[in-house]
């Protein structure tokens, strides 16, 4: 660090620094998207001190028109990104360029070292500011906060750290206000000195950018690049798929596709304009546990915030603008979440955007797998979340299931439903290969009877709502009692098989079981659930699942409740209990079985492995 008043070096945040040797030693071809983010990241700066100004008309004075100034350097080799927006103070330099302050990011790292994914990773995680290391060995930038006095250099070459500086005269007065980026150009980056190619990067990436991109040539003269109009508030004829594309990528700063797109205007008692997009790959914060949404409120063509929550947190996954015309410019957040017109809006987007789900689903079923593929597992949190639109999004939905590999919905399934079938029957666990393996399909495969695999960590909870599709109940293979008799079996030579163990005799096994067992269970029964296996475990009717107990023992949540072990009384182990020496040995391996099954370890390893050793070696005996 130098003396108060020079440059201090300061060392960048590991996951940063190791990012920069990403982009310093770049690989990709599409260096493209450099210009692209710092542009988006000027017009975000932009967005706010019109925001601030609207409180503080001050910020503006002076220096009313918002613009990004773009200036190549030929004979410097210096390719200059300027804008008069919030710019940021010396505190703001150091969080926002010095770290990476975003769940994921280790996740982000290890993609972005495979080339084919890094290009779209970039926008997606939002570090698009290092993405000018691509194409610059060194970097300054120059900014002042708008409001504020004093003005700061930041300066870096990528390596393990930048410096930090007052500005001098003449930068503090090149940037009265906002931000000036001034890239040190590679000798492979130099295309990006010629204005044709910077104007064709503009007009692919930025056209729709609200404030005007002006490129400067060298006598200093101004020149704007792009159409700088609301794309949302223009006609649907006008507009074709391409611009569509870009406007989602530059929004949404993504590299895919869009899977759908919604644009329309609402009149009446209240007007907005509505452009949002279903990506086609999850968004790198789909997984925040903040759950936030990221649709863009407008008014009157002023950024407000993506802040609004204007769709669930169900519907996060959604990208886009809203641009009213009615709501004040001023709301702040507690207006937001109470004002009617914001409710109207939010509801009136949700009712929008699940219809549109709707439709494709109804359309195109292959289109549609590809949105569940990507978000099925957070549309599903609406099912346990909107009591209103469970139906709909139960409708939506597809489920891997006993019957082969293709994902299913639970209108195929109520087509297939069996004679005497009057329920929805699935089973929750970690995968769907290890719930395939289950003993508590057993008497359900016997009667051909399909069970939904439900393997995501939500179905765990909205499963627990009341659930019903055309007037069948969902119902757990893994708690309370489960009847199949009145349903047949597909072999009747299977039926005539299962000849029942005496009343008495199956009495007597149930109390050995569970004397021997004690308060490890809460109950032993016989089970109608087995087939092939001896013993299965289940909760009770009125208890948690199974596996929602299991999640929630992990986060030190569980109830401490005790399942219930049921017995096949046919599994000549559970016979052999009867009148042994060693009954209660059999019934507490029958119990560790249980536990292995469901793919848990058993309560105590080393007493199952004494036990179980103790068997065979008699056995080989």
């Amino acid at each position: 660090m130098n003396g108060d008043g020079g440059a201090q070096s300061h060392q960048f945040q590991a996951e940063v620094a190791e990012l920069l040797n990403l982009m310093v030693h770049s690989v990709y071809s599409e260096t493209d998207v450099f210009l692209r983010e710092l542009v988006s990241n000027a017009s975000d700066a932009l967005d706010k001190v019109r925001y601030e100004a609207i409180a503080r008309p001050e910020l503006l004075a002076g220096d009313e028109k918002l613009a990004i100034r773009i200036k190549p350097d030929a004979v410097a080799k210096t390719l200059t990104i300027a804008d008069n927006g919030i710019g940021m103070d010396r505190q703001e330099l150091l969080d926002n360029l010095g770290t990476v302050a975003r769940s994921g990011t280790k996740a982000f790292l290890k993609g972005l070292k495979d080339a084919k994914e890094g290009l779209g990773l970039i926008g997606q995680f939002g570090v698009g500011f290092y993405s000018a290391f691509m194409v610059a060995d060194r970097i300054e930038v120059v900014s002042r906060r708008a409001g504020t006095a004093e003005t700061w250099v930041w300066t870096s070459s990528g390596g393990a750290g930048f410096e930090l500086a007052p500005a001098t005269e003449q930068q503090a007065k090149r940037v009265a206000r906002g931000t000036e980026i001034v890239l040190h150009l590679k000798d492979d980056a130099a295309r990006y000195l010629q204005p044709f190619e910077l104007e064709r990067v503009i007009r692919t990436y930025s056209d729709h950018i609200l404030f005007p991109i002006e490129l400067m040539d060298d006598k200093g003269e101004a020149r704007q690049i792009n159409a700088a109009s609301a794309l949302w508030q223009r006609a649907k004829s006008e507009l074709k798929p391409e611009d569509y594309t870009q406007a989602y990528r530059s929004i949404a700063t993504a590299f895919d596709e869009p899977a759908l797109t919604l644009h329309y205007k609402v009149e009446g008692r209240q007007a907005y304009a509505v452009l949002l997009f279903v990506p086609t790959m999850p968004p790198f914060d789909l997984a925040d546990p903040a759950r936030r949404g990221r649709v863009k409120l407008y008014v009157r063509r002023v950024y407000i915030t993506d802040d609004a929550e204007l769709l669930p947190a169900y519907l996060r996954f959604v990208r886009g603008v809203v641009d009213s015309e009615d709501l004040p410019l001023n709301l702040s957040r507690e207006m937001l979440q109470n004002n009617p017109q914001v409710v109207q809006i939010r509801n009136g987007l949700t009712t929008r955007v699940i219809g549109e789900l709707e439709s494709c689903a109804a359309k195109d079923n292959d289109a549609w797998l590809k949105i569940w593929g990507a978000f099925g597992s957070v549309l599903k949190e609406g099912l346990y979340e909107d009591n209103e639109r469970r139906g709909q999004l139960l409708s939506l939905a597809r489920f891997t299931t006993t019957k082969g590999d293709a994902l299913r919905s639970l209108k195929d399934y109520v087509a297939d439903l069996k004679p005497n079938q009057t329920e929805i029957y699935y089973l929750a666990g970690e995968s769907a290969e290890r719930l395939k393996a289950n003993p508590k399909l057993e008497a359900a495969r016997a009667r051909g009877i399909e069970v939904l695999l439900l393997s995501d960590p939500i179905d765990a909870f909205w499963t627990v709502m009341p659930q019903e599709f055309e007037g069948k109940p969902l119902r757990s293979l893994s708690q309370g009692d489960v009847d199949f008799g009145l349903i047949p079996l597909l072999d009747a030579d299977t039926d005539k098989a299962e000849d029942k163990a005496a009343a008495d005799d199956e009495a007597a096994i149930v109390k050995t079981v569970k004397e021997a067992l004690g308060d490890k269970v809460s109950d032993v029964r016989a089970s109608q659930r087995l087939t092939e296996s001896a013993a299965c475990l289940v909760a009770a009717a009125q208890g948690r699942d199974r596996e929602l107990e299991r999640l929630l023992t992990r986060s030190n949540r569980g109830t401490g409740a005790k399942p219930i072990l049921e017995l096949n009384m046919r599994h000549e182990l559970v016979k052999a209990v009867a009148g042994r020496d060693d009954a209660a040995d059999i019934a507490n391996l029958l119990l560790d079985q249980a536990h292995i099954l469901d793919g848990e370890a058993p309560p105590d390893p080393a007493a199952f492995a004494k036990r179980l050793n103790a068997f065979l070696v008699r056995g080989l005996k």
